[in-house]
């Protein structure tokens, strides 16, 4: 390593080789390493080197063709991260000790060259490839040391599924309150994982932080069938699991949208392993739909915003005019937006305005435009777009997104992404005129009972449960506008 350095060092510095034939084999040795010593004519150097250059890339054209999985499970895996840069450092220093080997041996002949045009650009074809991919390493690394829940320690609050009778199948799994173990695959004992999506609006003029966009999303693990249910932000008294709460109806008596709010307020009322405000939305979303909520996400606006720019917008088939003429931004002004009929791509300001406004219709329409801007965003990413914006994604995930996934289950979630599709997203939309069953002043419930049987009926058996309720798949409900 000494001597790499010190070569390097000699290969900057004016001394006597300055000739064009030292440089350009440095030159050559950085773009390609054996080039360099093939044009100095140390043939079986070259030959050598260029085995390795074989061996090397057919590897990493193996690699990328049959175990695509595989590799990106070593993207998110923070130890495997850590590997592949030191491999990175690894790979640095043999095509440096390449170069400064074609350099020192190269003939002097020829006139000297003045200046260091050469060699400058030599080190740049060296270092800059290393640079960037060390660079994307450790702000992966940085992310999910930062973001996700630390893997030692990582534990999953999961509220059991009530007791329920008559048509209600119980759910198969049962979990435990809390369960703190190194967990095997993520899929052991679960007919189903389920995870809490939510939208944290915290703007600019608003006191604590409110959930107007709540969906779970239920997935079947053998075919990677997805269900998404939204919940209504005015959806109240919204029942809590036993050792919740502090009200006399076992409930949680104001609109839903206020619950990560109350736990903020009410620490003591919402006991379990993770936040009190998470444990509240967990184990009231596990009494609505009758299943366990294994793990969330919260994304704020500005995080949206963030994402979806990063990703270079969002591509929506609007099938009707949406217009707010008092729209909120999300830094506290008030603007006119009209997002036309039609296919659009939408910007992240633009794409999170499609998703938050109701002026002209309602929630439930609302809630729909949420559905189809995360599937158009799940059907729409590409990992090249990921890694050509990587920085600016890093960053907003990193500013702007909780989660309690530990960091050492994310290569299970990579193994869903070639099940995943959204032609096969199924969706329950919980109206008024249709779950409805009271109402007062500043308070709208609904039938829980009758939610959680649609619910668990499009997690069981979604054919039937089109047939039954009318259902199509998020990508044909998209088509459709109900604002």
């Amino acid at each position: 390593m000494g001597g790499v350095v010190r070569s390097l060092i000699s290969m900057t510095t004016p001394a006597d080789r300055t000739s064009p034939r030292a440089q350009l084999a440095a030159l050559f040795s950085a773009v390609l390493p054996g080039w360099g010593h093939a044009y100095i004519g140390r043939a079986k150097t070259a030959y050598a080197l260029y085995l390795v250059d074989l061996v090397f890339v057919a590897g990493l054209l193996v690699a990328v063709a049959r175990f695509q999985i595989e590799l990106v499970k070593t993207w998110v895996t923070p130890d495997a991260l850590l590997g592949l840069m030191a491999l990175n450092v690894v790979l640095l220093v043999f095509r440096a000790w390449v170069m400064a080997g074609a350099y020192m041996t190269a003939p002097a002949a020829g006139p000297p060259l003045s200046g260091s045009l050469g060699m400058a650009l030599a080190l740049l074809l060296l270092v800059i490839p290393h640079l960037g991919f060390g660079y994307l390493a450790w702000t992966q690394y940085d992310l999910i040391r930062t973001v996700f829940a630390p893997a030692a320690t990582a534990t999953t609050t999961t509220i059991p599924p009530p007791v329920t009778t008559g048509p209600l199948p119980e759910p198969t799994t049962t979990m435990p309150a809390t369960t703190t173990t190194e967990t095997p695959a993520i899929w052991d004992g679960l007919d189903r994982l389920n995870i809490l999506l939510l939208g944290a609006d915290a703007g600019v003029g608003r006191t604590g932080v409110r959930t107007d966009t709540t969906i779970l999303v239920s997935i079947d693990p053998g075919d990677g069938e997805l269900a998404m249910f939204s919940v209504p932000r005015d959806l109240s008294g919204a029942p809590l699991p036993d050792g919740m709460g502090l009200w006399d109806c076992h409930c949680f008596p104001d609109l839903i949208t206020h619950l990560y709010d109350a736990g903020v307020r009410y620490p003591d009322a919402f006991p379990g392993h993770g936040d009190p405000p998470i444990n509240a939305l967990k184990g009231a979303l596990s009494e609505i739909f009758g299943v366990p909520i294994h793990y969330y996400a919260m994304v704020t606006l500005d995080g949206f915003v963030g994402v979806v720019d990063a990703l270079g917008g969002v591509t929506i088939d609007v099938p009707e005019t949406i217009i707010d003429e008092t729209y909120p931004h999300e830094d506290g002004s008030v603007e006119q937006v009209v997002i036309e009929a039609g296919t659009q791509h939408l910007d992240g300001h633009l794409a999170l305005a499609y998703a938050r406004i109701r002026r002209h219709s309602d929630d439930f329409a609302r809630m729909h435009r949420q559905r189809c801007v995360l599937g158009a965003v799940l059907d729409q990413t590409s990992p090249l777009e990921v890694i050509a914006n990587f920085g600016a994604l890093a960053q907003a995930i990193r500013d702007n997104v909780s989660t309690d996934i530990p960091q050492d289950r994310l290569g299970d979630f990579v193994d869903l992404l070639p099940l995943l599709s959204t032609d096969r997203v199924y969706s329950l939309r919980i109206t008024r005129d249709e779950y409805q069953t009271g109402r007062t002043p500043g308070r709208v419930y609904y039938d829980i009972a009758r939610i959680r049987e649609d619910a668990q009926l499009i997690m069981r058996d979604p054919v039937t449960a089109e047939e039954q309720l009318g259902l199509g798949s998020l990508d044909t409900a998209c088509d459709e506008s109900y604002d």
